[in-house]
């Protein structure tokens, strides 16, 4: 493709998740309410624990940080996806479309080195309850965030760029409802196979390390979980359920839909629907409706408002 013709693409035009109007006032309704429920219930926890003196361990501290990248995760894609339901053409500039990708890939990744991060939490705190204190200190959980936000960066920049680089010069509509990677690799005027190996193996190896540690953790829990007594069995496993629920719903999608060469199929829209809204909905869900000690801190929040109005 000679220079000059590399990119004459100044915009995409969205085809997003329906082109029935009837069907797109419903979508547009839910959107609305989950999107309204994933500020509301996320900011509830990072509220909740940053004002409670019972929700001081690492957990909490994770977890914090975990609702604060639903948040911004699910606002890359709702807001514009709801905004598109209403109208007729669906459009997203050039620039706006990479910066979409970009934090796209950013705060999903960062999500998957928190979740990581959260399960090596949770198997010293259960195989080493005595050094617990020492290993996972406060200074160890500021460079385990720390850790996360960089590599959530490091793998967007990899990703943008590969895609930036693409010459766009023929058509311009995204089957899709948000800028990615492989949709972008479908319009290229050019030959992407290498690309789309390149993409896949950094999503890969991100995906497998990440999925390896959690396995590897979780063995680790229930092999230690063998010389607790049958109470201190329960609150383990009951506090692990909680996570590997969030890490089944959320890996399970992005598994689906980058580790694999560049190709679309017709459930990514679905699939996608589900890791960018679904689940950062339904994590605040997972983490309260399971956890005592979250309840209890709500519960004190909310009474000291009631004594205050």
């Amino acid at each position: 493709v000679p220079m000059e013709n590399r990119n004459n693409v100044t915009e995409f035009i969205l085809h997003g998740l329906t082109q029935d109007k009837t069907v797109a006032k419903v979508y547009f309704s839910l959107f609305l309410v989950f999107y309204a429920t994933i500020i509301l219930g996320n900011l509830l926890i990072i509220i909740t624990i940053k004002t409670s003196e019972q929700l001081n361990s690492p957990m909490y501290f994770f977890l914090s940080y975990l609702s604060f990248v639903d948040i911004s995760y699910s606002t890359i894609t709702a807001p514009k996806l709801i905004h598109d339901l209403l109208v007729q053409k669906k459009t997203i500039s050039f620039v706006g479309c990479i910066a979409q990708l970009f934090a796209g890939h950013f705060f999903g990744c960062t999500e998957i080195f928190l979740l990581t991060v959260m399960a090596y939490d949770r198997c010293i705190a259960i195989c080493k309850p005595l050094h617990y204190t020492n290993i996972v200190n406060k200074h160890v959980c500021g460079w385990l965030v720390a850790a996360s936000w960089v590599g959530g960066f490091v793998h967007s920049l990899v990703q943008t760029l590969l895609a930036i680089q693409l010459p766009f010069c023929g058509p311009n509509e995204i089957d899709h409802f948000f800028c990615d990677v492989h949709p972008l690799l479908k319009l290229a005027c050019t030959d992407t196979y290498i690309i789309g190996v390149s993409v896949a193996a950094n999503s890969g190896v991100i995906s497998l390390s990440c999925f390896v540690v959690l396995v590897v953790s979780y063995a680790l829990i229930l092999v230690s979980l063998r010389t607790h007594s049958s109470e201190g069995r329960l609150k383990a496993l009951y506090t692990c359920t909680s996570h590997v629920t969030v890490v089944v719903l959320f890996f399970g999608p992005c598994i689906f839909i980058y580790m694999r060469p560049s190709t679309t199929f017709s459930a990514d829209k679905m699939v996608s629907v589900f890791y960018t809204i679904m689940t950062p909905m339904l994590n605040p869900l997972i983490y309260t409706l399971r956890n005592k000690e979250v309840k209890n801190a709500m519960k004190k929040l909310w009474s000291r408002k009631v004594k205050r109005s």
